[in-house]
C-alpha cells in the first residue's frame, strides 16, 4: 500500500447484552494493530468498533431486567463495553451504536435507496427463527431437540427451540445477486480471506440464494422502515450498514468518499453475512463492494468455542489484571495463526510471558540499556567499525521489517511478530558471542565494545518502533529509555515502514533508567 492511502477497517458491532469476553477482545486488538501500524506507515487510517442494540433477543433481556431497552444497553455499553477499549489499550476513531441519531436516519436513507431501485418487494413468509442468532434457519442449522427439548427442532449453535413465525415482511432480491457475488469471489481472490473462508462462501453461493427477509412486524425495538412505520428493518441489515453509515453514507459525502470503502474484520461465524449479504446490499444501493473481508478462527478453551451460555467465556482483565494488556496483545497476535483457531491455556500465556517477554525482549532491553549506563556514562556511544556479525544483525533488522510490513499487507500480525522476533533472537545471541562485559575489562577493546552496544541498541530502536503497534505500552517505556524522544520525537510519529533502516538512534543520545519491560508474575 503506497503511503498516504486511505486505509478503513472495522470490527464486527458487537452484541452488548453478553459482558465481553476474550474472544471480542481478540477481534478487536487485531484490527488495533492493524490500524495502528497503518496510521505509523502514514496511511489515512480509520478505524471503527461499536455495538449492535437493537432486536428481539435485547428487547426481551431488558424487560427481563427490568429496563426499558434503552436504558438496558446504554448500561451495557457503558459499564461493559466502554471500559474493554481502555483495559487492552485500544486506539479505536470511531465508537458506533446503532440507537445514535445518525445511523437511524442514515440507515433509513440507505434502505429508502434501495427500494426506490426495485430491491425490496412485500411478502408472505413463515420459517424457524432463533432468537439467540436473531436470525431464520436453514435446513442445516436446524436440529432435534434432546432432553427437555425432545420432540422440538433447535439451533444448532444455541440448542435452544427454534419460534415458528409467520409474518408479512418486506424481502431483499438477495437471490438476485448470485452471480454478481461469484464474479466478485472469483476475479478479487482477496476479498475473503483466508481461502478456506473464501472456498466456503463460494460453495454456499453456489447453490443458489434465496430473498431475504429484511423487515419485522411483531415487535418494535428498532428501525422503523420508511416508508411503512408498521414494521422495523431486520437487526442484520440495520448492524451491516453501521460501516457506512458511521462513515458518513447519505450526510456526508466527502467524508464518506475518503474513507470508503473498508477492510472487515470478523470472526468466521458471522463471514456469510459480511461476504454475502452485505455486498450485494452495496450493489443493490450502487456503491463499491468491501475492499475484504478477513475471517478469522475461533478461541477455543478446554476445546470449546467459548460463550456466555456455556460459561467458557474469559473476562479479558482476568489476563490483563495480571499480565499486562501488552502481553494480552502479544499472546492472542503472536500464538494463533491470524485466521485459524487458536487454543487458550492459562500455562501456555505464563510460558510465552516468561520465555518470550520477560527473558526475551525485556532483558535484552534492560541489560543493553544498563551496560550503557554502566560502561559509557548513560550516553548511546558511537559504532567504529562494522565486522560481519555486525552487518549480519543490521540486514535481519532491514529484513525483518520488510518480511513484517508484508505479512500486515496479508492481515498475517502473526506472522508479522515473528520476523520481528528474529531481531529479538539475534541480538540476544550477539550480547552473548560478543560479551560486552568481557570487552570493558580491556581498554584496547574500547571502540569494539561501542560498536556492539550501539549495535544493540540501534536494534532495540527498531524493535520499538515496530512492535508498537502490538505493544503500544511497553515500547513507549523503551523508547523513553533510549533516550528517543528527546532526538527523534515521540514513538507514535516514527515511520513503520522505515524502521529497518540503519543508524537512526543518534549517538550522544543519553539514556534512562528502564523500569522492567515485563515484571515477574507470581504464579
Amino acid at each position: 500500500m503506497t503511503s498516504g492511502s486511505s486505509f478503513y477497517i472495522t470490527t464486527p458491532i458487537y452484541y452488548p447484552s453478553d459482558v465481553p469476553h476474550i474472544g471480542h477482545g481478540y477481534t478487536t486488538v487485531a484490527v488495533d494493530t492493524l490500524a495502528r501500524w497503518h496510521r505509523q506507515a502514514g496511511d489515512d487510517t480509520w478505524m471503527l468498533t461499536g455495538t449492535d442494540e437493537h432486536g428481539q433477543k435485547m428487547m426481551r433481556a431488558a424487560s427481563a431486567n427490568g429496563a426499558t431497552p434503552q436504558e438496558w444497553v446504554d448500561r451495557l455499553v457503558t459499564q461493559e463495553w466502554f471500559p474493554l477499549l481502555e483495559t487492552l489499550d485500544v486506539a479505536n476513531d470511531d465508537f458506533i451504536r446503532t440507537t445514535q441519531p445518525r445511523h437511524e436516519d442514515r440507515v433509513k436513507a440507505f434502505v429508502q435507496a434501495i427500494y426506490d431501485r426495485g430491491y425490496i418487494y412485500a411478502g408472505e413468509f413463515e420459517a424457524l427463527y432463533c432468537v439467540g442468532c436473531e436470525e431464520f434457519k436453514t435446513e442445516s442449522e436446524i436440529v432435534d431437540g434432546a432432553g427437555p427439548f425432545e420432540g422440538l427442532k433447535v439451533c444448532a449453535i444455541h440448542s435452544k427451540p427454534l419460534e415458528l413465525l409467520q409474518e408479512k415482511n418486506y424481502f431483499f432480491k438477495l437471490s438476485e445477486f448470485q452471480d454478481r457475488l461469484l464474479e466478485l469471489y472469483s476475479s478479487a481472490p482477496d476479498f475473503i480471506r483466508p481461502d478456506s473462508a473464501r472456498n466456503e462462501v463460494a460453495s454456499f453461493v453456489k447453490q443458489g440464494l434465496k430473498d431475504l427477509s429484511i423487515s419485522r412486524s411483531t415487535f418494535d425495538w428498532g428501525i422503523q422502515v420508511p416508508w411503512d412505520e408498521s414494521h422495523v428493518i431486520y437487526v442484520w441489515v440495520d448492524a451491516l450498514l453501521n460501516y457506512a453509515t458511521a462513515v458518513g453514507y447519505g450526510a456526508e459525502p466527502e467524508e464518506f468518499a475518503r474513507r470508503w470503502p473498508a477492510y472487515h474484520v470478523v470472526g468466521k461465524d458471522i463471514l456469510r453475512f459480511h461476504a454475502v449479504i452485505w455486498p450485494a446490499m452495496l450493489m443493490a444501493a450502487g456503491l463499491e463492494v468491501p475492499r475484504g473481508v478477513f475471517a478469522h478462527g475461533w478461541l477455543l478453551v478446554g476445546g470449546e468455542k467459548m460463550s456466555k451460555s456455556k460459561l467458557t467465556g474469559i473476562a479479558p482483565s482476568e489476563i490483563t489484571d495480571v499480565f499486562g494488556s501488552d502481553a494480552y496483545r502479544f499472546y492472542f497476535l503472536s500464538a494463533i495463526a491470524f485466521g485459524q483457531d487458536g487454543s487458550f491455556s492459562w500455562e501456555d500465556l505464563s510460558a510465552r510471558y516468561q520465555a518470550e517477554l520477560a527473558n526475551g525482549f525485556g532483558n535484552l532491553a534492560s541489560r543493553t540499556i544498563a551496560m550503557i549506563e554502566r560502561y559509557f556514562d548513560g550516553v548511546v556511544p558511537e559504532a567504529v567499525d562494522y565486522s560481519d556479525g555486525d552487518v549480519r544483525i543490521q540486514k535481519t533488522v532491514s529484513d525483518a521489517a520488510v518480511a513484517a510490513d508484508a505479512a500486515i499487507e496479508r492481515f498475517r500480525i502473526d506472522e508479522a511478530i515473528s520476523s520481528i522476533w528474529t531481531i529479538v533472537d539475534a541480538l540476544n545471541l550477539y550480547i552473548t558471542e560478543n560479551e560486552p562485559w568481557a570487552l570493558s575489562k580491556d581498554e584496547a577493546q574500547r571502540d569494539r565494545l561501542a560498536t556492539v552496544l550501539y549495535t544493540a541498541a540501534e536494534g532495540l530502536r527498531a524493535l520499538a518502533v515496530l512492535l508498537s503497534p502490538v505493544m503500544p505500552i511497553a515500547t513507549a517505556k523503551l523508547w523513553t529509555a533510549l533516550g528517543a524522544d528527546s532526538s527523534l520525537g515521540s514513538l507514535q510519529n516514527q515511520p513503520v515502514r522505515e524502521a529497518g533502516s540503519w543508524g537512526i538512534l543518534q549517538s550522544g543520545t543519553s539514556v534512562a533508567a528502564l523500569v522492567p519491560l515485563f515484571p515477574r508474575v507470581e504464579q
